[in-house]
């Protein structure tokens, strides 16, 4: 079983995982990378999975479906192209033999879901879309800070050596906002290096870990003292329980250059 990241647009992943003959993608906003990767391998499209119902994840899913026949998967309260079989918390997709929990991770839009795999080659594997990033989370352009802290926390849940393939390449974007948050973390620092050299190299960051988002990702550490501290000083006028905490590191993150 292979995963990997296949580039669209300027900076999204569509994910794919394939065996020898058969493929799943994940949130094709375009489907011309998806036809070249199905024919350079010699593959046959079986499903595709979607997080959520923004264009540069579904765009291509029409192009796709028409061409191969493949199952649609997305969210159950979200516009996505039809026909779909829709998915919410503790529902599961099946395709390559393999079945692909649905968790409900509202924030990024209204009804987004994550697409979650015990066993995919050798670990699990999440495919998050816009919800968590590596080093980030999806800004909340539908749901509330309340909303994308209990999201995060139910992924932050899952096996550390969880693979996170999310659905852009934010990183390095993403890591320079949390050195300016936590500049004392030395996990977060030697990250910091090794995705520039990665990136220099023409390489992707992803796919992160869970086990390393815990460690590097101030979304995810918002409740230790170092970052909900460097929060306050920011905002020291803002409401400081957990969720104020929250709400200030995304929007000093909307807001940081």
């Amino acid at each position: 079983m292979t995963l990997e990241p296949l580039p669209a647009f300027n900076d999204n992943y569509i994910w794919m995982l394939h065996e020898r003959q058969r493929a799943v993608v994940v949130d094709p906003g375009e489907a011309g990378p998806v036809f070249e990767a199905l024919q350079a391998h010699g593959l046959q499209l079986d499903a595709i999975l979607v997080t959520h119902h923004h264009h540069d994840h579904t765009g291509g899913v029409a192009v796709l479906r028409e061409a191969t026949g493949a199952q649609v998967f997305g969210p159950a309260h979200e516009a996505v192209p039809e026909p779909a079989i829709r998915l919410s918390q503790g529902g599961a997709a099946e395709a390559l033999g393999l079945r692909f929990s649905v968790l409900d991770v509202p924030g990024h839009t209204a009804g987004h879901i994550a697409f979650w795999c015990a066993y995919a080659g050798g670990a699990p594997v999440l495919f998050c879309g816009d919800t968590l990033f590596s080093g980030g989370c999806g800004r909340l352009f539908e749901g509330t800070p309340a909303q994308m802290l209990a999201s995060l926390d139910a992924l932050a849940a899952l096996p550390g050596d969880t693979r996170v393939c999310c659905g852009h390449e934010y990183t390095l974007a993403n890591l320079a906002f949390a050195l300016a948050v936590e500049p004392g973390n030395a996990a977060l620092a030697d990250y910091a290096a090794r995705c520039q050299s990665l990136r220099a190299a023409g390489r992707p960051t992803l796919p992160s870990t869970i086990a390393l988002e815990r460690q590097v990702n101030p979304f995810l550490r918002s409740r230790t003292d170092a970052v909900a501290h460097a929060a306050q000083r920011h905002s020291p006028s803002a409401p400081h329980d957990e969720e104020g905490i929250f709400a200030i590191l995304r929007q000093w993150k909307n807001e940081f250059r």
